[in-house]
């Protein structure tokens, strides 16, 4: 299989992960490096995860280099670089609300994708396509969790743009259940039909229609 530029700018954006890890933990571990840079490297990783996620399709698109990997590619690492942010995020302050909203907002993910492998394995692949509200989301969501990088300091006596980060986030994880509501009714047709005896089956062989 060869790489395009679009998949290789997926795999540079998953390879960005561990380096905004690294970034978001290095105050913790060399003291020297103050804080607030630390919040901004891990900040700036992260915008830059998003820009390669809009270069990666716009450039598929522009030059006709879609592929059945990058198709594949693409979300999962969207996916990771949003789970892995709130998971650290939650572990820097575990406060009940960023944990819950964390937790929706990554569960509504994982729902939705098994929802579209669904109903792609019973030809109904066109009824999930990405809504306005899933589009708004990812925007409210994605602004949110740059502030929160940024303002990680949230005792300090600055401006408490903390607060408005989790706000943004609640708001995203309100979209994100209205948006997930809106995938299983445009579903629920398909999924209320009776599977024929050999139903969907997974590459392993194993039922899925349990």
């Amino acid at each position: 299989m060869r790489i395009n530029l679009p998949n290789a700018l997926t795999l540079f954006r998953i390879a960005l992960l561990p380096v905004m890890v690294a970034a978001f933990y290095a105050h913790d571990a060399i003291s020297a490096i103050p804080l607030r840079v630390a919040n901004t490297t891990a900040a700036v990783v992260f915008v830059l995860a998003g820009i390669t996620d809009w270069l990666d399709g716009w450039l598929a698109r522009r030059f006709n280099q879609s592929s059945a990997f990058g198709a594949f590619l693409d979300p999962v690492a969207d996916k990771l670089m949003v789970a892995v942010t709130l998971f650290v995020l939650v572990q820097s302050h575990p406060t009940v609300l960023l944990a819950v909203t964390a937790a929706v907002i990554v569960g509504r993910e994982i729902a939705v994708s098994a929802l579209r492998e669904w109903m792609a394995l019973v030809g109904e692949r066109g009824r999930v396509r990405v809504q306005w509200v899933g589009k708004v989301k990812t925007v409210v969501q994605i602004i949110a969790i740059i502030v929160l990088l940024l303002e990680r300091d949230k005792d300090a006596q600055l401006l408490r743009f903390w607060l408005v980060g989790e706000t943004l986030l609640v708001i995203a994880a309100i979209l994100t259940i209205w948006s997930g509501l809106a995938y299983l009714r445009a579903a629920w047709p398909a999924l209320r039909m009776d599977m024929p005896p050999s139903g969907p089956r997974s590459p392993t062989g194993a039922d899925e229609t349990r």
